[in-house]
């Protein structure tokens, strides 16, 4: 199946992931359908955005079930794609729900280093999760609003939680407790025990969207380097498949699989890195280019009623918890957590990766297909 066909019927038949409250899987999937536009002009995808979004976004500018008091970071990403609909609609709620969002922002709980919480009931913990989810938005939120101060402080964001989660081996484990109080997390360091390659996967698209907001210059200097090692480091690790495991540092653990959500990151995230011309370019489209043509031929696949899904998506994964269901951060607690199919944490990556294959090689309609087209390159 040709992907633009699964997308829009996985779209067509889309239902609000949380009953319509505002989520950040909904927010992969309004993302996901924002890169397709772009790169393809189809008003089709800006349609099912629309139909989506605003159900959920009230006349005032509040949000469907949206409570900034739980001070969950994840609340804050779908809220990106608030800023291209203000500008093109000109209908002022839109900005008003980036307005609500930015306020949660404002009193947000933050650990001693100036890191968001993850969430409330996550009290002074960083997960890599938490990256994506607030700071691009939070710098596109600045540029709109003329703040430059939001953007230093970003960075400061970036820097820091690099340092707090980082390993030996070039890569970063999935979490930080600034208490130590979580017995997944390290007495010393406060880091926890694995690398998850979807977490890993959550940064790599927070780096790069976020350089792609901002001028190359001194302030962002530092930051370029590390996410360039980065991704160097990623595709040393990209498996002869295309594809990158579950455990992403431990390709021999037993049990350890190719999982397809962080593999769809990964490629998206080197497509949109080598597009905006930066190190490594060539090394970079070939690898997200394999990547994204291996989710496309192997991983769509239609189940018993002829619905083609996005197969190999780690359902959920996290740290600590409450009601006798810890997670303990092991490696093996992440090889133990439901594999499922269309999950949006995969699907709306996958479009993202889609839509920068097209930015990236404009005379391809399809990555996959080699359909001929006229997909835009900006």
């Amino acid at each position: 199946m040709d992907p633009t066909t699964y997308f829009d019927q996985f779209a067509r038949r889309y239902t609000p992931y949380k009953g319509g409250s505002w989520c950040y899987e909904d927010g992969c999937i309004y993302r996901g359908l924002r890169l397709l536009f772009e790169a393809t002009g189809e008003g089709r995808w800006s349609e099912h955005l629309r139909r989506l979004i605003d159900r959920q976004v009230a006349p005032d500018g509040t949000l469907l079930g949206y409570d900034h008091a739980e001070y969950n970071i994840d609340n804050i990403l779908a809220g990106r794609v608030l800023f291209p609909l203000a500008v093109e609609t000109g209908d002022p709620r839109y900005r008003k729900a980036a307005d609500h969002l930015a306020g949660q922002l404002e009193t947000h709980p933050r650990i001693l280093s100036g890191n968001y919480w993850h969430k409330q009931r996550y009290p002074n913990q960083v997960w890599l999760d938490g990256l994506y989810m607030g700071l691009p938005f939070q710098i596109e939120y600045a540029l709109t609003t003329g703040n430059p101060a939001l953007i230093a402080d970003a960075l400061q964001q970036f820097t820091s939680a690099l340092a707090l989660t980082a390993t030996a081996k070039g890569l970063y484990v999935h979490g930080y407790d600034d208490s130590r109080k979580q017995s997944w997390a390290d007495p010393i360091t406060g880091r926890s025990p694995a690398v998850w390659a979807r977490a890993v996967g959550w940064l790599a698209m927070a780096l790069v969207d976020a350089l792609a907001l901002l001028p190359n210059d001194r302030a962002t200097a530092a930051l370029r380097l590390r996410t360039s090692l980065l991704l160097d480091e990623l595709m040393a690790r990209q498996t002869p498949s295309g594809l990158w495991m579950q455990v992403l540092d431990e390709p021999d653990l037993a049990c350890n699989y190719e999982e397809s959500s962080a593999s769809a990151m990964f490629a998206y995230a080197l497509l949109r890195y080598a597009r905006l011309g930066l190190s490594q370019a060539d090394r970079a489209i070939v690898a997200g280019r394999r990547a994204l043509n291996a989710l496309i031929s192997g991983r769509l696949v239609a189940d018993s009623e002829g619905i083609t899904r996005l197969t190999t998506i780690v359902g959920v994964a996290g740290l600590g918890g409450f009601e006798g269901n810890y997670r303990d951060g092991s490696p093996g607690y992440y090889l133990s957590e439901q594999v499922v199919a269309d999950d949006a944490k995969g699907v709306g990556p996958l479009m993202m990766a889609f839509a920068e294959g097209l930015r990236c090689c404009d005379k391809s309609l399809s990555v996959a297909t080699g359909r001929q087209g006229s997909a835009s390159s900006r």
